[in-house]
């Protein structure tokens, strides 16, 4: 197994079922952690030298951070639903309580920040949700922490793919801190897959293929992109979902195109009256 993939286990202490830091990856800016919370649960922790956006991934809880509170918030009971996610975001140096009204899976995005932005509510209501691609490249895309949303180093969205199709495709990277053409930004991946007993492919690779793996991916696992392009296969009879966290020097998402496959773009079926 590459040390690109952490997988997930049954849940250990506090519910954690899988996790990255910035020092188990050896790079500066990204970590991740999933838990996995009954009913009457509570997961206490300090942000200290990160800001987070919580994630209720599937579930429903009460969330505090720093003495506000918001209740009973959740909806979707699984990440295959056709509903986008709610989330909260906590400042650096806040203290966050959240208290599962049900069965939660709770993902915890962390990347460097100071305290600038107050604690809030990303609400359903608040995130913008696309479809992106078409044909067998068609996927539903939802954007939870945007770079038009305020936020120092964190950018999170969330992706779901039938089975059949590809996702993170064509190929793209972003690992050249070379703008206004490419911005750095290091990503993990956390994989769903439905039937859970499924897997998905992924394949990290760069242009001189000195980083060039191809995985099979089970249910509830990370992958990381330290670097190169990192396109997502989902079989067919498998659906896949994943968290995508992102954060970089510069808080902009421009990648490059793989240039072996951009061709791609231009492939896309026009009817009579389009161009």
């Amino acid at each position: 197994m590459t040390d690109l993939i952490i997988k997930g286990g049954p849940p250990g202490k506090d519910g954690l079922v899988a996790a990255v830091s910035k020092e188990s990856a050896g790079w500066k800016y990204v970590g991740f952690e999933v838990y996995q919370l009954q009913a009457g649960d509570t997961l206490n922790r300090s942000a200290e030298g990160n800001e987070i956006c919580l994630v209720l991934l599937a579930g429903k809880a009460d969330v505090r951070v720093d003495g506000q509170e918001f209740t009973g918030i959740g909806e979707r009971m699984s990440v295959f639903e056709d509903v986008p996610p709610y989330a909260v975001y906590v400042p650096a140096g806040g203290q966050y309580e959240v208290a599962a009204l049900t069965e939660l899976e709770l993902a915890v995005c962390l990347a460097p920040g100071t305290g600038k932005y107050a604690p809030r509510l990303i609400a359903p209501s608040d995130v913008v949700a696309e479809d992106r691609g078409f044909g067998s490249m068609s996927r539903r895309v939802v954007n939870i922490l945007p770079e038009q949303s305020e936020a120092e180093s964190l950018l999170v969205v969330e992706v779901r793919t039938g089975g059949g199709n590809w996702s993170s495709y064509p190929p793209h990277k972003h690992d050249r801190d070379n703008l206004p053409l490419e911005s750095y930004l290091e990503e993990t991946y956390y994989h769903r897959v439905n039937p859970a007993h499924g897997f998905v492919v992924q394949r990290v690779y760069n242009d001189d293929r000195s980083l060039d793996e191809t995985m099979a991916v089970p249910d509830r696992s990370i992958v990381l992109v330290p670097e190169g392009y990192h396109p997502v296969s989902a079989p067919p009879g498998y659906d896949s979902y994943y968290l995508n966290v992102m954060a970089g020097p510069v808080r902009t998402w421009v990648f490059h195109n793989d240039p072996d496959h951009e061709w791609l773009f231009g492939t896309k079926p026009h009817k009579p009256h389009e161009r």
